[in-house]
């Protein structure tokens, strides 16, 4: 038995969003909603967060298995897009489940994070194998984009959750900590620039694994985007940190 409905899970879901506030588009616009309604059924089911996290790694890693193994088609586009959406969109769930719970583990935050960190690097993996059996490239240097977008996916995602990390230990509000504040506007100009970045435009051009001429376009394309916002992040990220230290120097003097 659950101790509230559906449709008050989404309302009370609703007011516990994490901020907008640098998010890329798909994820801030599609994907916390799409997270929203699987979380608030997760509610109704009983499941926990972890089961939430174990679905959505099962979902991610068959579309990546299947990248991996089979040859271009329209079926294959249809099978790797879905099993990524539906896997992005329960890695929001598993986290909006667990504020609904009253708050999540320390275990929880680990396995969500390991799955992820797997994901991650596994998927562009797949995109190099499926390019070389694909031959959709003009030539073998042209694979190491994928190599490239591994690269910068994994160092993309341990600058963030260091980013947190050095926060929390600094005595400050992480981004992974905070919940939405209405007094707080979030851009959706910024929203947009950052598409390059977001991880649910990446699924999408998964539609395009049928034709893999066009799907290694769009796949370079955001490859640069991201490596060139790692690049301008990483400067503003070290001066946050040198920041940080600044503040614990004053603090220690005071």
């Amino acid at each position: 038995m659950t101790s509230m409905g559906y449709r008050e899970s989404l309302y009370r879901l609703k007011s516990r969003q994490k901020p907008g506030k640098g998010a890329p588009a798909y994820s801030r616009f599609v994907n916390r909603r799409l997270g929203r309604y699987l979380a608030a059924a997760a509610y109704q089911a009983g499941l926990t967060p972890n089961a939430v996290t174990a679905a959505s790694a099962l979902c991610s890693f068959a579309a990546i298995a299947v990248l991996a193994l089979m040859p271009p088609s329209i079926p294959l586009a249809i099978a790797v897009t879905a099993g990524l959406v539906l896997g992005y969109a329960l890695d929001s769930a598993d986290g909006q489940l667990a504020r609904l719970r009253g708050g999540g583990s320390r275990s929880g935050e680990w396995l969500d994070h390991m799955v992820d960190a797997v994901k991650i690097s596994s998927l562009h993996l797949a995109v190099l194998i499926f390019l070389f059996r694909s031959a959709a490239v003009p030539g073998t240097g042209w694979l190491l984009v994928p190599i490239g977008f591994t690269v910068v996916a994994a160092v993309s995602f341990f600058g963030m959750i260091l980013n947190d990390q050095l926060r929390r230990t600094s005595g400050l509000a992480s981004g992974q900590d905070a919940v939405a504040d209405p007094s707080r506007s979030a851009s959706t100009v910024r929203s947009l620039l950052v598409i390059p970045t977001d991880y649910g435009v990446l699924c999408l051009i998964f539609a395009l694994l049928a034709w893999p001429v066009a799907f290694f376009a769009a796949y370079a394309l955001l490859f640069a985007g991201s490596a060139g916002y790692l690049f301008l992040a990483s400067i503003k990220w070290y001066r946050d940190m040198r920041a940080l230290d600044g503040r614990t120097v004053d603090g220690a003097a005071g």
